[in-house]
């Protein structure tokens, strides 16, 4: 797998499924970190992923402390409106984790304290906005990331 997209408690089912038809759609794996904001068999979220979702690259977490546990050795780019670099400025390489947080508050304050050095975000051109879509801002990192790593 060339990218994998991470959402730590992710809140609405409909942007869910749209990622997972994207990590299906981009060859990414797909981590979702409990507690939802919903249940996966929500049928919002298999309607956003379509026939697909069976076929999706996925892997569950009870927590964030689950998920870090188990991908310590990773590497990892976090994506929050704080970000001082843009996702422009990330090396892209092969299993880089693309972390995202929950719609509603993005990424706990502990994570993006932590992880300055690798904190990005989205360029907004407008101060009438203060945030993307979750799908639309994942769509847009991930592929950035294909296109650097197909040159």
């Amino acid at each position: 797998m060339p990218l994998h997209i991470v959402l730590f408690e992710p809140e609405i089912p409909n942007n869910t499924g749209n990622i997972g038809r994207l990590s299906l759609a981009s060859g990414s794996h797909l981590h979702l970190v409990k507690p939802f904001g919903f249940e996966l068999s929500d049928k919002r979220v298999k309607r956003a992923g379509l026939d697909y979702w069976q076929h999706i690259s996925l892997t569950i977490y009870d927590s964030i402390e689950d998920f870090y546990s188990k991908n310590s050795d990773k590497e990892f780019a976090y994506f929050s409106s704080h970000g001082t670099k843009t996702h422009w400025d990330i090396n892209f390489k092969d299993n880089l984790f693309l972390i995202f947080g929950k719609e509603s508050k993005g990424l706990p304050e502990e994570v993006t304290t932590q992880n300055t050095n690798n904190l990005y975000k989205i360029p907004l051109h407008s101060h009438h906005i203060r945030s993307l879509n979750l799908a639309n801002a994942v769509s847009i990192v991930v592929y950035e990331g294909l296109r650097q790593l197909s040159l």
